[in-house]
């Protein structure tokens, strides 16, 4: 839920993209969190941004002439730039981990995998931007991993309504070979 991805002024918008679609999860993503935070679920951010001197970009995503290109709201998901920080009403508690990606999945190299193992997670809830790469990646990286993943749909959003629903076809398919899916009141229902 970063700025980059959701702010009009950010890396999304001057792409082109309706980042319209994406705020529309707002609500459902600041309940998932609230209700983790108040039924003592254990919230981890993730953050997809690159150091300033560009030394992470891998070769295929700096051909792609985004990351580090400037903006509004500074470089493109660069680490320290406002567009890298997390979107209004998405900043992290103190207590809770942030996980600075220099990619799309949330385990690629990070601390992920170690983090969750000694904290003896078994089971993922994952929302946020967006369905078809981050969320995705992530969640194919933590079921090759061996966790139990449920994927909110409510949760999740894409630049097209489309791509979204064909991710979460691609999840539930071969008898929920990527996890599960549910809204965000099923998932605050069982919390609760």
């Amino acid at each position: 839920m970063q700025r980059d991805f959701l702010d009009f002024d950010g890396m999304s918008a001057a792409a082109g993209e309706d980042v319209v679609e994406l705020c529309k999860i707002i609500p459902a993503v600041q309940t998932l969190i609230a209700t983790a935070r108040s039924t003592g679920v254990r919230v981890i951010h993730t953050r997809e941004g690159y150091s300033p001197d560009l030394g992470d970009v891998s070769r295929a995503k700096a051909d792609r002439d985004s990351v580090g290109q400037p903006g509004p709201l500074g470089r493109f998901l660069i680490r320290g730039e406002q567009g890298h920080d997390f979107a209004t009403g998405f900043e992290p508690r103190q207590e809770e981990t942030v996980i600075d990606k220099a990619g799309f999945g949330g385990f690629f190299g990070t601390e992920l995998e170690s983090i969750l193992g000694d904290a003896g997670v078994t089971h993922l809830i994952l929302c946020g931007l967006t369905t078809q790469c981050c969320v995705h990646s992530t969640l194919r990286e933590a079921v090759d991993r061996g966790f139990y993943c449920l994927t909110v749909a409510d949760g999740c959003a894409a630049f097209e309504p489309e791509v979204h629903e064909a991710v979460l076809q691609i999840i539930q398919a071969e008898n929920h070979l990527f996890g599960w899916i549910a809204d965000t009141a099923d998932v605050v229902s069982a919390l609760g």
